[in-house]
């Protein structure tokens, strides 16, 4: 008779993976073979059903007692081949030699429709890069970054998504004891701007100049996995940054756009995909100001809000200096074209800002865009720092037709005219602050500029309905959801925000608790959860 390991076994073996390892065929300075630590007592928190669907995985074939211990990376896939990913990054400014130090990749998943995709798990015990960490994970960090992370995905933004969350059964101590637990993270890949700065300073002390330096092993990797289109590019590695800069400059204006603040935007913290990677003291700003900074350990504002354009700026110039020797031969032009890439960043990032800035209060514009409009967008901005008006739920009510004086006869699912439907979830104190005489003065100009026809109106509500979101993860209903989910085993508030999060552009379907914001939260402090 068969024991339950080999039974165990054979159903995360039949799952569906469909693993290649590519990057572990790199040599290996890039990453360290090691296997998760052994866990007391996984148990199934969360699973994305959905997500291992997507991946190819039927996730039914397995019992909870075999995903768990899969998740928890106690009994992996045969075709698993796990390691760790060296890396280096500036940390607040600092550089630090650094590694995957409480992360295993297991490989990359080949998706029925062909898409590569990294399957890692955060939390998975110590590795060669963990320093003096434990390598270890608290549940409410890992939860927090299954929310947060697919929420990002619902309002349409590159990101890393979560698989899975399981509770290890053991003890991890930070402030003080927590339970501990595994993230599954799913990404495009996990090369960030820390691997070529790693890949650069290996490159450097090479000094025999033996084989094809490792910087570009890693430029001609990631080029292959992610940008194919730029192998007969005439300098590969200029093509490569441009790439990148124009992938982060539409990354950065989507947070901008929705109000996220990342919290910890070092460099190991960039994607060099495009992608919203390593959710730690993440939030949403509510009430607007561009230095809001909720990271504890951001004490200087490094990372505030407001500042992560020029972060993302100063972040890609740290890739540009790792691509330097690959840009161009000659030393001098290659620093004179990283500079002039790296410098293109203000202003496309500045244009493509406006650009959607101006969608969010239903301008129809083309660039560059005019002097009137962009005064009406920072007079708009002006106005909710002044008054402390909150991001998301400002945007999303000038978009509302009573606010736009456009008759709406839509009915709600519920079968209530939306008028009546609508007022259930509007805020009474905001609605006093769009009665203030500046604010009455500015929408003048507003409606002025989109015009008195109707059809200019359901335009603007169209380009509104589509820029601004209806909901996000307000910071009380998290920090709430995830204290059930923690302290009580309660998962009914984090898996309602989940549901609110998949369709977060409507209206319908959502309780007047996750329209209406709460008080502001000045002193709010979030953490990394390390």
């Amino acid at each position: 008779m068969e024991n339950s390991t080999t039974l165990g076994q054979q159903e995360i073996d039949s799952l569906g993976w469909q693993f290649e390892h590519s990057y572990a065929r790199l040599p290996e300075v890039f990453f360290a073979r090691v296997r998760p630590e052994p866990v007391s007592s996984p148990a199934l928190v969360i699973c994305n059903s959905r997500l291992a669907s997507e991946l190819g995985l039927d996730l039914g074939r397995a019992s909870e007692a075999s995903l768990s211990g899969l998740f928890a990376g106690a009994q992996l896939p045969s075709a698993a081949e796990p390691i760790a990913q060296a890396y280096a990054g500036h940390q607040f400014g600092h550089f630090t030699m650094l590694g995957d130090g409480r992360a295993v990749l297991l490989g990359e998943q080949m998706t029925p429709t062909g898409v590569r995709y990294d399957l890692q798990f955060k939390g998975s015990g110590r590795t060669p890069f963990s320093r003096r960490g434990d390598g270890r994970a608290a549940l409410g960090p890992m939860l927090r970054e299954y929310l947060i992370s697919e929420a990002m995905h619902g309002l349409g933004i590159p990101t890393t998504r979560s698989l899975a969350v399981v509770g290890t059964g053991d003890w991890v101590y930070r402030d003080g004891p927590e339970p501990g637990a595994v993230l599954t993270r799913v990404a495009a890949s996990h090369l960030r701007v820390g691997s070529f700065q790693y890949a650069a300073g290996i490159s450097r002390q090479n000094t025999q100049g033996q084989g094809e330096p490792p910087v570009r092993q890693l430029l001609n990797y990631a080029i292959g996995r992610h940008y194919p289109e730029l192998i007969d590019a005439e300098r590969p590695a200029l093509a490569f940054l441009q790439t990148v800069i124009t992938r982060q400059v539409s990354l950065l204006v989507h947070w901008m756009r929705v109000g996220f603040i990342h919290g910890v935007m070092n460099t190991d913290n960039m994607a060099i995909s495009g992608e919203t990677i390593d959710y730690g003291p993440c939030a949403f700003i509510d009430s607007y100001h561009p230095d809001t900074v909720f990271s504890s350990i951001d004490h200087a504002g490094r990372y505030a809000f407001g500042n992560q354009p020029a972060i993302a700026q100063w972040n890609l110039a740290r890739l540009a200096e790792a691509l330097l020797s690959e840009i161009d031969p000659d030393s001098e032009r290659s620093m004179q074209l990283a500079v002039e890439s790296i410098e293109s960043f203000s202003e496309r990032y500045e244009g493509a800002w406006l650009m959607m800035m101006a969608r969010k209060i239903g301008l129809v514009v083309t660039p560059p865009i005019a002097d009137e409009d962009k005064a009406l967008i920072l007079d708009l901005l002006r106005w909710m720092q002044e008054n402390q008006a909150d991001y998301t739920y400002t945007f999303w009510r000038l978009g509302q037709s009573d606010f736009l004086g456009v008759r709406d006869v839509e009915e709600a699912r519920d079968g209530q005219p939306r008028p009546e439907f609508l007022r259930g979830h509007l805020s009474p104190d905001h609605e006093l602050k769009f009665d203030q005489q500046d604010f009455r003065a500015w929408k003048r100009r507003w409606t002025a500029r989109i015009g008195p026809d109707r059809g200019f109106w359901q335009m603007a509500r169209g380009l509104m309905a589509r820029e601004n979101p209806v909901t996000v993860p307000r910071n009380a209903l998290v920090e709430a959801a995830l204290q059930a989910a923690v302290a009580d085993c309660n998962l009914g508030p984090l898996e309602s925000l989940l549901a609110q999060s998949r369709d977060p552009y409507r209206l319908t379907d959502k309780p007047t608790t996750a329209v209406v914001p709460g008080p502001s939260s000045p002193g709010y402090r979030t953490f990394c959860g390390t």
